[in-house]
């Protein structure tokens, strides 16, 4: 009979994580570091964030990835943030005009969404024919901290990512990009940054470990 080796656990060997703040009091967060990957390779010169792009929250996305932006951007759900450009709730967003974006970048906040086709079918509506959404949820993730306040809804597969994005974009334009392996997930569930693990572990993509996806859909209505 074999005998299994011994797990020794170390200083993880506890009931809490190591940080509550999603890693951000160490660092960079992991699921960030994996956003900015999934952003830097869809931004740029030559990339997706260019034209009138829109970004929920704020833009400091648009502002680092964009390249040939000509005008941005931010969509809030509530009154009161001073970055916001337009206040609306995707799921009901009727007064936001079809077709007013080249491409909206779009980071973990469909999970915050109950009714998250139709924020989804907002997304489409709102692009330019031949317009990107760059959307990314969370996998493997701790509950959002504030839950009682936004709500937190969901957590996603690939294959959920793909169905849903396939509701509202033609299945040929949507790509989805999952990140992570069982170590990156490990970490990130305790609240490490993503200075705390080397490159390679980071980077190393295990299918079977999603800890965040991302999606590049791509509008062809009116094309």
């Amino acid at each position: 009979m074999l005998r299994r080796g011994r797990v020794r656990f170390g200083s993880l060997r506890r009931l809490t994580p190591v940080s509550d703040l999603f890693g951000y009091d160490r660092g960079q967060p992991i699921d960030r570091y994996y956003i900015e990957d999934f952003l830097g390779r869809h931004g740029g010169p030559g990339g997706d964030i260019a034209g009138r792009v829109l970004e929920i929250g704020d833009d400091m996305y648009t502002r680092r990835f964009g390249a040939g932006v000509t005008r941005s951007d931010v969509l809030h759900v509530e009154e009161g943030n001073p970055h916001a450009t337009i206040v609306a709730d995707l799921t009901r967003a009727d007064h936001i005009e079809s077709g007013s974006f080249d491409c909206i970048v779009c980071t973990q906040t469909l999970l915050l969404i109950y009714d998250v086709r139709a924020a989804i079918a907002t997304l489409a509506r709102v692009l330019r024919p031949g317009g990107v959404v760059l959307a990314t949820v969370p996998g493997i993730s701790r509950i959002c901290g504030e839950i009682d306040f936004w709500g937190d809804y969901w957590r996603f597969t690939r294959a959920s990512a793909r169905r849903l994005f396939e509701e509202a974009f033609p299945p040929g334009d949507v790509q989805v990009e999952t990140y992570g392996n069982v170590l990156a997930a490990v970490a990130f569930l305790h609240g490490l940054a993503a200075h705390e693990l080397k490159r390679e572990e980071l980077d190393l993509h295990d299918p079977n470990f999603e800890v965040l996806i991302g999606v590049r859909a791509r509008s062809t209505a009116g094309l």
